[in-house]
Formats: structure tokens, sequence, C-alpha cells
């Protein structure tokens, strides 16, 4: 995942792409290289790029016009595609919607973002109508894949333009809601969003196949499993929904060279039994990409011990970009999510004051000179979010005297007992080693002792059964590695952790049903 600088059609791809019509350059030149392949349909280059035109027309058709938001409420399918590549050339703001919300919330964000049109999947119907019925000024509404009540027949309204390249193009934006852990979710707004650049960071090469494991509504899977290898001419392979094994059959079915993964996706591949996983040919792999969730140091050893040093890391958020590690820095600094480029990162204190190396403080990254991005109508939280030219999402680290970020946790996920800090994201890794753990979200709950209290709550690999021995099984694991001021007082187990779509648990839905439980306030 090496730059590889320029090639000699750079300079004219990046024309193309400054104008939101870097497709249209690939599908002159690879008409016929799949460019989606999806279990409800595939595209060419020149589908995909013909259809995204005529959907162009018919969105203005209907009454669209340039710098009108779109919501896009779609599973991984073709279409998800085909609005994506028109927004960015029509000079249209695409915001996608999580579909796991009910129609009250996705109607939320319709409404929030001001979407002039609501492009809904019909296997999502009856959020897509309720959440209509939120958004007064949506005043498009068109079904993909089948009828909606209330909607227009998306393939009905194409099928009427002409699939011939616009002669208007203007570079499109997308703007993306954050997971609303508290509250109501933002909208990540940059009213001046920064250029494409020609740099093939992911050194994409002829005959590629990017494999997108994750729900492309999310700003990880959007970027780098759609957006970035279309944009470098790159076919992508989409699963509906994550099966750790359907995954590796599809790396050796279409020799998949790039995917991105979170780390939780790792650990299913990981406890698949060892005949299933060398049951399949994975050597066309090149580059594995993670992040959006701390990775355990024992889980991303053995991802590279399998796989070969192709796994990278990443630090960021829909907010903005910090560092990315490869395996062979990332073997020399266990835990390391790489070195921030000068003035990139800054570890401080709650007002923004650096601290010195091997301090632990809050993560700040600098904002870009362009595109620096606000909450979409809301000053306050934009505003409390920057200290002068950097911002923090939250989370704790600290960097090393060589300039290498390490981070610990979310400032959110700090358990405080008897005065001594304890970061949960330590024990999860240690509770993941133990053999009968599928997954582990460690949280603070109130103690009237020591403030805070210790609880592991854990997701058990199939076949195995929770059991008060287990439990005292999991904390002796815990003993044998962590001081025992960090080991759980209680275990818990539950069918299955609650988990956003990016492969983050939500601890905060733990810690508030763990209360209300004990009679507590969250």
């Amino acid at each position: 995942m090496t730059a590889t600088g320029t090639d000699d059609g750079a300079a004219e791809r990046l024309d193309h792409a400054r104008r939101g019509m870097v497709l249209a350059w690939w599908a002159e030149r690879r008409p016929d290289v799949p460019a989606i392949v999806a279990p409800t349909g595939d595209r060419t280059f020149a589908e995909l790029n013909a259809r995204a035109n005529q959907l162009v027309r018919a969105l203005r058709r209907l009454g669209l016009r340039d710098g009108d938001g779109v919501a896009l409420l779609c599973t991984n399918r073709a279409e998800f595609a085909e609005v994506g590549a028109a927004c960015l050339r029509a000079g249209w703001r695409l915001t996608t919607v999580n579909w796991h919300l009910t129609a009250d919330e996705a109607g939320y964000i319709v409404d929030n973002c001001e979407a002039r049109a609501l492009v809904a999947d019909v296997q999502l119907a009856s959020v897509a109508a309720g959440a209509r019925l939120w958004a007064p000024g949506c005043v498009v509404a068109l079904a993909v894949g089948g009828d909606i009540e209330g909607f227009r027949t998306y393939d009905d309204e194409l099928a009427a333009e002409s699939g011939a390249d616009i002669d208007d193009p203007e570079l499109g934006s997308s703007m993306l809601y954050t997971s609303g852990t508290t509250g109501r979710p933002k909208g990540v707004h940059r009213p001046d969003p920064p250029p494409p650049s020609a740099i093939n960071l992911f050194a994409y090469r002829d005959g590629d196949r990017h494999l997108c494991t994750g729900p492309l509504y999310h700003a990880a899977p959007l970027a780098f499993s759609l957006t970035t290898p279309i944009a470098h001419g790159v076919g992508v392979v989409l699963m509906e929904k994550w099966d750790a094994e359907a995954a590796l059959a599809l790396v050796e079915t279409h020799g998949i060279t790039h995917t991105h993964m979170v780390p939780t996706m790792f650990h299913r591949l990981l406890s698949l039994p060892r005949e299933v996983r060398e049951r399949h040919d994975v050597s066309t792999l090149r580059s594995v990409l993670h992040g959006a969730a701390p990775c355990p140091m024992a889980v991303k050893r053995r991802m590279i011990e399998w796989l070969g040093p192709i796994v990278w890391e990443y630090y960021a958020a829909t907010e903005g970009s910090g560092c990315y590690v490869d395996s062979a820095t990332w073997l020399a600094r266990p835990g390391t999510v790489g070195k921030p480029a000068d003035g990139q990162v800054m570890v401080g204190d709650v007002d923004g004051r650096a601290l010195a190396p091997g301090e632990t403080g809050l993560v700040y990254l600098k904002a870009p000179a362009v595109g620096r991005f606000e909450y979409f109508k809301d000053t306050d939280k934009t505003e409390s979010t920057y200290r002068g030219d950097y911002f923090t999402l939250g989370d704790v680290g600290h960097v090393d005297d060589d300039g290498y970020l390490f981070l610990t946790d979310r400032s959110a996920n700090l358990i405080i007992s008897g005065g001594v800090n304890i970061y949960p994201a330590e024990v999860d890794a240690v509770l993941l080693e133990h053999p009968a753990v599928g997954d582990a979200a460690t949280i603070g709950v109130p103690d009237d002792e020591w403030g805070e209290g210790v609880v592991a709550v854990i997701e058990l690999q199939p076949g195995r059964e929770p059991s008060p021995e287990l439990a005292r099984e999991l904390v002796d694991h815990c003993r044998a590695h962590l001081a025992n001021y960090k080991c759980p007082q209680l275990v818990e187990f539950t069918e299955e952790l609650p988990r956003q779509d990016n492969g983050k648990i939500y601890k905060r839905v733990l810690r508030e049903g763990f209360r209300s439980r004990q009679g507590g306030t969250a």
C-alpha cells in the first residue's frame, strides 16, 4: 500500500476526477471490465458510467439542481455505486443512511441533511416510507429493486434517459453522519471539499480486484472499498453481509488483491478451524487494510503470521485522517498506528496544550487547510471539537520519543476505580486470547466503594456454554496477564454484543443496560 506517484495518464485522469468524471475516464478505457460484482447484479465500467449519467438526467428532470442533497438508503448493490457516481458528477451532496436505523432515526437524517431526493432499496421499504414522512423537503423518491408505495421506480426513470456522458459535470461531495453515540448523529460537512489526488496510495495495478466486506453507507467502506478502487479502475466485489468463510471463498474465486476489514472480522477469521482457513487460496491478497476500532496486538500478530506482511492499519475518522502503519513497522513497534507527518497529530490535555512524548492524553488531529469540516447546522458542537487548528474525537494515547502514535482507548470508555485509570481495551485484548471468547467488552459500572467497578461482558465462541466455572476461569486468565486492579470483578455472558456496523461495540449501551438492571442511572 505504498504510494507509487503518477502514471502516464495521471494528469488527464486527475482532470476528470476534479470534475467528478473519473469513472467516465475508466469506462472509455476499460468498458468491459467488471466494476461492480454483487449478488443482486453486476456492472461493467461502461454500464456503471452510463447508468450514472442516466440518473443525473432523471433527477434533473425531476427537479434537482446543483448543490442539492441526495439521501441514499441502500444495501450493498450496484445501484449504490450508481447513485454515488451520479452525485459526484452532478454537484450534489450525498448522504448515505445507516439502514439499521428505525424509520424515525433515518427520517431525522434525511430531513437534517436537507435532502431533495431519497433513493431507497426495496429491502428497506418500511424504513424508507417512514423516513420520507419526516422530510417534507424531500421532493423526489426513487425505489431500487422493486416497488415502494409513494416512490417512483428507479429503473423506469433511468430507462427514459440517455447514458451518454453529461456535458456539464461539476464535482459533488458527501456529508456522512457520525454514529450518534451521544445525542442525535451529526453531519460531517466540508463546505469546501479538498480536490481529488492523483496519488495511487494503495498501489493498485491493472487486473486488481477489491473485496468490500462492510456496509457501504459507512465512511470507511465507502471510501476505501468503493470510491478509491473505482477511481483507480479497479473492480469491487460486494458482500451483502459479513461471513468469515464466505469472505475467504470470494478472495479465492475472484482473485482479490485488496480488502478493508475491522478487527472483529480478523477475530472471526482466526476463529475458523485451521482446515477451513487452509481450504481457500488467498495468495492473491497484497493489501489488507484495517481500522475503525482498536485491534488487539495478539490478533494482529496472528493475521500477519497467516497472511504475511500485507496488513496495513490506519487511524482516521469521518472528520479527518491521522496516519498509517505497515506490517514491518508495526512488528518493530507493536501497537503503534503509525508515525504522523509533522504537525498532523498532537497529544494534549483537555484544553489542547501539548504533552511531552510518553505522556498519555487526548489525541488531536490537525484540520486540513482545505476541506476543514464542520458539524452541519451545529456551531456549538463544531466549536467544542476544535482547539485552534486541531480537533479531537475523544481518543486517548501517546507518542513515543520517535514520534510514533499509540492509542490507549476512547476517553468515554475510561474506567476510574479507586482513583486509578483503567483502559478497557487492554482488558479486552487479554480476554480475546482465551479460546472460549468470541468477543469481549469491558465496561465500568457504579461501585459504592471504588467509584467504578470492572465488568466484562463476553460473547462466547460457537459451541461454548456460559457457566460460573467459565466466568472464574476468565477472571483467572486476566489475573495471569494483568494487574489485579484491572481485572474484572464480574463476568457476564451475552448471546451477541451490541455492535455498530463498523465493528465497534456499543459500550455505552452495555453500561446503560447494566445500570438500569441495578436501578442506577446511565
